[in-house]
């Protein structure tokens, strides 16, 4: 039998070091969001005068690191990313950051088709009396990366919940280990402001008793789950697991016994939220991270009996047209699993699709400091906008003006329902342009 305890002590390694193992050429990959190896990555500039054409593969890092809002190390490190923050919005600028289109099912796979990984670096809850560690938050693309790189170097952090599913790896499959201990992070619960609770009311009004949710996060997400608590025997099959639904859970709404597809279980592939969401699946066999190309696979999803996926976007076009990602050519965000979860839950007996967006936006007039209102629902997306669900997987959209009804609808048809919810301030002007560009 192998010595699990004694094998941890000969892994383990400081921070410093551990960033030295990085070679000129390589292509690490980071965990996701409040998976990722905080330390190490805070300490990757410091290899910078050794190293040179770095590339990190990371999604929705935490902290605002050196090694890509720092220009002086534009040429050592290159970081990719296939979900973009405030802050590599701001990098992007400066060219250290490059984004990688992608379906969320599909972003482990993909990306290993594309180059090889040399070196995975991510977090883990204390190891077992077995010499099991779990992966904590995310199991989103992780397992498919500790599997295919050369060197798998993870942080150890007693604070780190202790999840089941697709998150353990035993000792035998890690190189080195890196113990810290620092908080875990934590995003905040945004409070739905009075159009949030408008547009979850409505949404709410959508799902049936017995349904499966995907939520995502927000304050139109967290507008919904305060509206869920009416219902009953709800289930969870979602991308993020969230605070929302650990209340929603608590009041008893969530069951999970109509599921048709591991009834019992709360299926995620990853958890973000508060300390008292990590708490609540600490060590909880009802929570299970799975990996994100069985979670977020639309055939997958459909396995669910009226599987609801709820999620939002930031520009509408009449032909229905979904824009959640850029304003205009520039990235804000990502694809992430929005396609996924659309389409799968329209395949799911019963199941729907929501789309939910406020009608306007206030938006700065180039050249002045003055803003003015913009309507979100367009007769044309912005020029180089890019297409996150296309008009043929849209089925509900929502405003606060409303529900628009599309699937199997004619373009005239939804060009009516659209503007229909559109702010009124818009609808003439809609109609008008319609019109000039025939779209009908």
């Amino acid at each position: 039998m192998i010595d699990v305890q004694g094998c941890y002590q000969k892994k383990l390694i400081s921070a410093e070091k551990a960033v030295q193992l990085i070679k000129s050429d390589d292509h690490l990959v980071s965990a996701l969001a409040a998976a990722e190896p905080r330390e190490l990555l805070s300490n990757l500039h410091t290899v910078a005068d050794k190293v040179s054409n770095v590339v990190i593969s990371t999604c929705l890092p935490m902290l605002d690191y050196e090694y890509f809002t720092n220009n002086l190390y534009k040429d050592n490190f290159l970081m990719e990313g296939w979900f973009y923050t405030p802050t590599m919005r701001k990098a992007h600028a400066q060219g250290s950051v490059s984004f990688i289109p992608n379906h969320l099912h599909f972003a482990g796979t993909k990306r290993l088709a594309n180059r090889k990984t040399n070196v995975f670096i991510g977090t883990a809850s204390r190891m077992d009396k077995h010499g099991y560690l779990s992966l904590s938050l995310s199991a989103t693309y992780e397992k498919e990366m500790i599997e295919n790189a050369d060197l798998v170097i993870l942080e150890v952090n007693p604070h780190y919940p202790r999840t089941f599913g697709d998150t353990i790896v035993h000792i035998s499959e890690i190189d080195y280990l890196v113990e810290v201990n620092y908080p875990v992070p934590e995003f905040p619960v945004a409070i739905p402001t009075q159009l949030d609770q408008i547009i979850g009311k409505q949404i709410a009004e959508l799902v049936e008793d017995g349904s499966t949710i995907q939520l995502g996060i927000g304050g139109i997400p967290n507008a919904v789950s305060a509206e869920l608590m009416n219902k009953r025997d709800l289930g969870i099959h979602t991308e993020m697991f969230t605070d929302g639904m650990v209340d929603l859970y608590e009041a008893g709404v969530i069951t999970n016994q109509k599921k048709t597809l591991m009834p019992g279980k709360m299926i995620a592939t990853f958890a973000l939220g508060t300390r008292k969401l990590y708490d609540f699946i600490d060590d909880n066999p009802a929570v299970q991270i799975l990996k994100g190309s069985y979670v977020n696979d639309p055939y997958v999803i459909a396995q669910n009996n009226k599987m609801v996926s709820i999620n939002t976007t930031l520009e509408l076009d009449l032909t229905g047209q979904v824009c959640s990602e850029s304003l205009g050519h520039r990235q804000f965000s990502g694809t992430g699993g929005q396609a996924d979860t659309a389409i799968g839950a329209q395949m799911s007996p019963g199941g729907k699709s929501i789309i939910a967006l406020y009608s306007t936006a206030s938006v700065k007039v180039p050249g002045t400091e003055q803003r003015k209102t913009i309507s979100k629902i367009v007769p044309r997306l912005t020029p180089g906008a890019v297409v996150s669900l296309s008009r043929n997987d849209v089925d509900f959209i929502v405003t606060e003006y409303g529900v628009a009804a599309l699937r199997g609808t004619s373009v005239r048809e939804r060009v009516s329902k659209l503007i229909a919810i559109a702010h009124p301030d818009f609808r003439d002007e809609l109609q008008e342009e319609a019109d000039k560009l025939m779209i009908w």
